[in-house]
């Protein structure tokens, strides 16, 4: 690692040269905070950058270090959030407008745990507005860029923070995933993204889109890495009612298990139609081999109800938004529409002006979906039909310890080339909304590159609870196919 530059080290690398005093946190700080100056005008992965409050926090660690102390395991190390996660007195906007100036009054617990373990936060990344949107140009504060290719989105939701990773302006993240929005734009950037079980990772002080889908998870440019700040992040809150109270494991042994004999199933209705790239499926082909080399064995599956699984998802999570989404009505937080004759004018004034277009869509689709008369029809068939998906992969796992899948239908697609088509945008996540309706586990792993040279990840799915399974699939991956994991970007 001596020739390799100090922003291309990964977060374990990193966090073990602090705590051997090789570099001070105010170097290893100040190396990102100026690898963002140079690269994200151009990729704009961040919202907010917080250089000063980053620089003073990197400074405390030292001293606390000089004394014998240390926070925790990524002591020093400069970590990124998405800007869902409460974060006290920093500036929190969930890509919207209506949020443009909110300062919440304490972290979320992802913040907190991150912070707990000693990181240091450079800022909070750019977002699809509210999580809804594919590929982070649904943002009010403007797209975030591919850093592998600028004219390309980099996925969405949580397609800052895959960015800033995958350009190397921080050394892991957390992002939130409802219907793939960590997988995806991991597999679109070429970093390693991980959507825990649901309940696994606590959503207390993450701003709600569907509360039944969403969850927190890490963003890394390694599995190790991922599986150490999952570890870190994961575990009961009481604050959460959908927190469960179960043991945290050592998701970092799992990463260097053999996978010899391990069960990998292949959904078949996954791998059928024409809307799988042939470079997407060629580069899942050698993730596939690189498991079966090394002495995993290959089952067939089937999913029957998959094809149910994207109408399912936006009847689910429009209705969940409509129902979340109220509290933004200019009363208590957020924008506030000025010169409104009286409370009802103000709050629709206030919404019309504070939300996007894309947002506005899935409110409406959400609250006509739950309307009296139609609720039965449409959002109660739906949670019929969730079932009836959660019960295709448990019976799946009856003969698979995993599943292997693409992640996303097509490498990463050009900035504006489905935004005025919703329905093939939506598609975009056609392999990763599955697992969000079953709330089992899912990572993605890089695995090649397009003839373009644009990165593709597969995506491994597991039984609830399961992360180990995958953490130990996923890095069998990685070492048969070490691929670069930083853009060949420059300011």
């Amino acid at each position: 690692m001596a020739n390799v530059p100090v922003h291309e080290w990964t977060l374990l690398e990193a966090a073990r040269r602090v705590r051997e005093k090789e570099i001070s946190s105010r170097e290893l700080t100040g190396a990102l905070l100026a690898r963002i100056e140079a690269l994200d005008p151009k990729v704009h992965a961040y919202i907010t950058v917080l250089p000063e409050a980053a620089a003073a926090d990197a400074a405390a660690c030292d001293e606390e270090q000089a004394k014998g102390a240390l926070r925790g395991p990524f002591h020093g190390v400069p970590i990124g959030l998405k800007d869902i996660f409460c974060t006290r007195g920093v500036r929190t906007t969930c890509g919207s407008r209506i949020l443009r100036d909110f300062l919440p009054p304490y972290d979320a617990c992802v913040a907190e745990k991150v912070l707990g373990a000693g990181a240091v936060l450079l800022g909070k990344h750019n977002m699809d507005e509210f999580a809804m949107g594919s590929s982070t140009e649904t943002s009010f504060f403007g797209p975030t860029r591919n850093p592998w290719d600028v004219s390309r989105i980099p996925g969405g939701s949580s397609g800052g923070t895959a960015a800033a990773v995958a350009a190397a302006m921080c050394f892991a993240g957390v992002g939130t995933d409802t219907g793939g929005s960590i997988r995806q734009p991991a597999s679109l950037c070429g970093v390693v993204g991980v959507k825990p079980t649901y309940g696994r990772v606590s959503r207390y002080g993450m701003i709600a889109f569907a509360s039944s889908l969403d969850q927190g998870g890490p963003i890394a440019r390694t599995v190790a890495d991922a599986a150490s700040l999952l570890g870190v992040i994961a575990g009961y809150d009481r604050r959460d009612s959908t927190s469960l109270d179960l043991p945290v494991p050592d998701y970092l042994a799992a990463v260097e298990r053999p996978v010899e004999g391990l069960r990998v199933g292949l959904p078949k209705e996954y791998y059928e139609g024409d809307g799988l790239s042939p470079d997407v499926r060629a580069a899942v082909e050698k993730a596939l081999n690189a498991l079966t080399d090394q002495g995993a064995i290959v089952v067939e599956v089937s999913l029957p109800h998959t094809s149910f699984a994207l109408s399912t998802y936006y009847l689910v999570a429009p209705a969940e938004a409509s129902s979340n989404l109220a509290r933004y009505d200019g009363v208590r937080y957020g924008h506030r529409a000025e010169g409104a004759s009286g409370l009802i004018e103000m709050m629709s004034r206030t919404r019309a002006e504070g939300f996007g277009d894309e947002v506005k869509r899935r409110i409406m689709i959400g609250t006509y979906a739950l309307s009296a008369g139609y609720y039965d029809a449409f959002y109660g068939k739906a949670q019929k039909v969730r079932t009836l998906i959660r019960d295709d992969f448990m019976k799946a796992f009856e003969s698979a310890d995993v599943l292997l899948t693409p992640t996303a239908p097509t490498p990463a697609f050009r900035l504006g080339e489905k935004m005025d088509d919703p329905l093939t945008m939506y598609l975009s996540d056609i392999y990763t909304i599955p697992c969000n309706l079953a709330g089992i586990p899912g990572i993605s792993v890089p695995c090649g590159f397009s003839t373009e040279g644009l990165p593709i990840g597969a995506q491994l799915l597991s039984k609830p609870f399961r992360e180990e399974t995958l953490f130990t699939a996923a890095g069998a991956i990685e070492r048969a196919l070490p691929l670069r994991r930083v853009a060949p970007l420059e300011g």
